[in-house]
């Protein structure tokens, strides 16, 4: 039998999610979220990603703030975090390392990147950079993402209200829809002129945030 109070971490760590990318426009709106054990995964969530063919810092800044928001609602809520942001914080620290090394979307490093396409290294050490730029890379991914994890706390501390509202009906039921969110934030002004979402797992991006 689960642990009432894992439970409810659980409970609020997936509402967080799916608070932030609610409020967000370029997050990926929520189709579904369980707390339901599924394997060695403790809750699950699907979102619909947007079909694009180019992303901009905007839309990735937005999907790591959203990334971020399971762990920022832990601690905005219990004062404390846990490690069931261990596969969120893997996305997220992927996604930035890319955006600032390969796609040149960092100013202070600039437009430059450092992605090898062929896969074979055509230089004579393992990293094609300094140890002064590699330090830079590394301090402008940590500032990125902890810039992002500040935003989705203060998402969710101005949400309160709302936020409890829904870890509360995933404590009850154990599972949320868009529609659940949708009650409780309201219609999300930027999806006007979105199509309607198919509730269809197999169409979703299926990513368990809770390991």
């Amino acid at each position: 039998m689960q642990d009432p109070l894992e439970k409810k971490v659980i409970a609020y760590h997936e509402a967080g999610h799916a608070s932030v990318s609610w409020l967000l426009e370029h997050a990926n709106p929520l189709v579904k979220v369980t707390i339901v054990p599924r394997g060695q995964a403790l809750g699950a969530a699907w979102y619909l990603p947007e079909e694009r063919q180019i992303t901009t810092k905007t839309q990735m800044l937005d999907q790591m703030i959203s990334l971020l928001g399971g762990r920022a609602s832990e601690e905005v809520v219990f004062g404390e975090v846990s490690t069931g942001a261990l596969n969120d914080l893997e996305r997220v620290t992927k996604q930035a390392y890319a955006m600032v090394a390969y796609y040149g979307l960092n100013e202070k490093i600039g437009n430059l990147s450092y992605y090898d396409s062929t896969g074979q290294s055509e230089y004579g050490f393992n990293k094609p950079f300094s140890e002064k730029t590699a330090e830079q890379i590394d301090n402008e991914i940590h500032l990125m993402i902890e810039e992002a994890y500040a935003k989705a706390k203060s998402i969710l501390t101005e949400n309160r209200e709302k936020l409890d509202q829904l870890a509360q009906i995933l404590i009850t039921r154990e599972v949320i829809f868009r529609e659940d969110v949708e009650a409780i934030f309201g219609k999300r002004p930027f999806d006007e002129e979105e199509k309607a979402l198919s509730v269809e797992p197999t169409t979703a991006e299926e990513s368990p945030t809770i390991e």
